[in-house]
């Protein structure tokens, strides 16, 4: 099995991955429609402006979707959660049972190593018990 390689950073990423370091997410926002998308690219997906500029996430979102992993005898939890800003973006859900976790759980940010040791925004849930009728 090959060892993963880190993502690189560029110029265009140098400030996303600069704020992970400092447990920040930062978003694009575009000046000419307004839409926030994530993840970073110069150009707004929605009006393909190269008006973009950074700004700092809440933190906050919900998960829109999740499907459990049961590899190597430990579940884990992939989803894709939506940011109170708006974008939606696929991440882990680590730091809780991922049997524990549906739709619209509200989670927050934690910032962590991924398989390849670069910094990586996750969630985990705001709740700190199963959710009543906890599951799927």
């Amino acid at each position: 099995m090959s060892k993963p390689v880190p993502a690189p950073v560029n110029p265009e990423t140098a400030p996303y991955a600069a704020a992970l370091r400092e447990g920040r997410l930062l978003i694009k926002v575009c000046a000419a429609c307004g839409e926030s998308h994530f993840y970073p690219r110069a150009l707004c997906p929605f009006c393909f402006s190269d008006r973009t500029e950074w700004r700092e996430a809440s933190g906050r979102g919900a998960i829109y979707a999740v499907s459990i992993l049961r590899a190597a005898g430990a579940a884990s939890a992939l989803a894709y959660v939506t940011l109170a800003e708006g974008p939606r973006m696929m991440t882990s859900i680590v730091d809780c049972d991922p049997l524990a976790l549906a739709v619209d759980t509200p989670v927050r940010l934690v910032i962590r190593p991924g398989a390849d040791g670069t910094l990586a925004p996750m969630f985990t849930p705001m709740f700190t018990s199963a959710p009543a009728g906890g599951g799927q």
